[in-house]
């Protein structure tokens, strides 16, 4: 009798055991975009649904790697905390690999290149160089390598304002509350195509520069070792497959898939040059 007790008991504890397992594998990954929309990146509707290249990118992901999965939006100021805290899971807004972030989290292999670019009233012809921004009026989303470049070689020379939001820099360019705003290439070339911009154009392209980072990757916890190599994978077979053709095509007219580097993260160098910068011609 005490033989049989013993056996239902062992019998009960595994089948709560494979519960347990089964729960935790169906447990969603939570991706975080930044609660500030990011056109064509990310995108919230009106009924509170995001959209853009990014969400696309996250579904197909999700579907590769057959992952149950949500998108929470954070605040771009709070969104490593959030991760850190144990809030969110993954990073997946147009966040750029750089050293300094580094310290605090690993990157994904990167999932498109990102350069720097000024947008400005059109006609404007600027020299990225102390005498070319010597005295003008830039502005910049905090917290970002836009915000880190113009600190580290114009805090002294330039008059620097600092957004909350892009839309917010995007807002006071196109009133003419600032001379220039320093910004993501893609950002700004498809800010400059919008009726309100209609004024503006992308006016300069940032030379590249290793504080600008190693590409965009998705942000993880550095001891998400396993979730790290699933979407490692997962970006790289996505960058080679004909679905992220489609929708670099469809959001930007042209390939944004990061420079080949073996297995390590894309960066931006005099070898191997962004699309970003065929993005910018286009807007010319």
């Amino acid at each position: 009798m005490k033989t049989r007790r013993m056996a239902t008991w062992l019998s009960s504890a595994v089948l709560m055991l494979a519960a347990g397992f089964t729960q935790a594998a169906e447990k969603p990954i939570v991706f975080a975009v930044a609660a500030e929309p990011y056109p064509p990146f990310t995108v919230k509707g009106g009924n509170g649904q995001w959209s853009g290249f990014e969400v696309d990118l996250i579904h197909t992901l999700c579907e590769g790697m057959k992952a149950e999965c949500q998108i929470k939006e954070v605040a771009w100021d709070g969104i490593i905390p959030s991760l850190l805290a144990k809030k969110i899971d993954v990073i997946f807004s147009s966040m750029s690999v750089t050293d300094e972030r580094e310290k605090q989290i690993a990157f994904s292999r990167a999932y498109y290149d990102s350069l720097l670019g000024v947008a400005g009233p059109k006609g404007t012809e600027v020299e990225i160089s102390p005498a070319g921004l010597k005295g003008k009026l830039i502005g910049v989303q905090i917290s970002t390598v836009s915000a880190n470049y113009l600190k580290k070689y114009y805090e002294n020379i330039a008059d620097l304002k600092y957004y909350d939001t892009q839309e917010s820099a995007n807002a006071d360019l196109i009133a003419g509350r600032i001379d220039y705003m320093m910004a993501d290439d893609t950002a700004i070339a498809m800010m400059v195509k919008t009726p309100e911009a209609s004024g503006l154009a992308h006016i300069a392209s940032v030379p590249y520069d290793p504080i600008i980072g190693r590409g965009v990757g998705a942000g993880l916890r550095k001891d998400d070792t396993a979730l790290k190599a699933r979407l490692d994978k997962a970006i790289g077979e996505l960058l080679v497959s004909k679905a992220y053709d489609d929708l670099s095509q469809h959001y930007f007219g042209l390939s944004v898939s990061p420079c080949k580097r073996g297995d390590t993260p894309a960066f931006v160098s005099k070898t191997c040059d962004s699309p970003y910068q065929q993005i910018a011609q286009k807007t010319e």
